[in-house]
């Protein structure tokens, strides 16, 4: 498999999962700018939405969208219980929660990245963003991870975007419960070694 990632992005998400998995996978970089891999290929022929992650099986299929890629991977080694079965309540509840981390905490990261966003909107995305901080941190008051005691793909995209926090001015103490998880997730040894394979932490 190859992996298609840019440094730092929400393609670290699938990155992380592949490595918890302990499945061999390739890390391709890609230049979102460029459109171009690290090796010169022309990345809009492989996704042509081009933006990452897009995962890009030994038979030359690919699957985008990390909240499916990330699904695609656990269902890989069900052992490892980074998702709960198929067709369970669990799994539809887990699914709950990509969907809440995609649409309400990653697109609304997106305007504070951009700097064509005017003040005027970035603040009305902070306040929606604190509101729904707010829900996740009382979900992880009563639990070490989203489902419970049991790390899951979820968690792995939840950590990924909270980090993006740091970049554009958003202070997570005033949840100590969202502190503790990325304290949590952060020091797994996955989590660690997708961190320094992207250059985002020194060896």
């Amino acid at each position: 498999m190859k992996l298609y990632y840019s440094p730092g992005a929400c393609s670290l998400s699938p990155h992380i999962a592949l490595r918890e998995a302990g499945l061999n996978f390739e890390l391709v970089q890609v230049d979102l700018a460029s459109k171009k891999t690290a090796s010169g290929q022309d990345y809009l022929e492989i996704n042509p939405a081009g933006y990452v992650p897009c995962l890009q099986l030994d038979d030359g299929r690919t699957l985008t969208e990390g909240p499916a890629i990330v699904q695609y991977v656990a269902d890989q080694v069900p052992g490892k219980q980074l998702a709960p079965a198929n067709g369970s309540f669990e799994r539809y509840h887990l699914q709950q929660w990509l969907n809440f981390i995609s649409s309400e905490l990653h697109k609304s990261f997106s305007p504070l990245f951009n700097p064509a966003s005017s003040d005027e909107w970035k603040n009305a995305v902070r306040q929606s963003l604190n509101t729904r901080l707010g829900q996740v941190a009382r979900q992880l008051e009563h639990a070490p991870y989203l489902l419970g005691d049991q790390l899951s793909v979820a968690d792995i995209y939840l950590f990924v975007v909270l980090g993006w926090s740091a970049y554009v001015n958003i202070d997570l103490s005033p949840w100590p419960s969202l502190q503790a998880f990325q304290g949590r997730v952060g020091g797994r040894e996955a989590v660690q070694s997708a961190l320094r394979a992207e250059g985002l932490i020194k060896e």
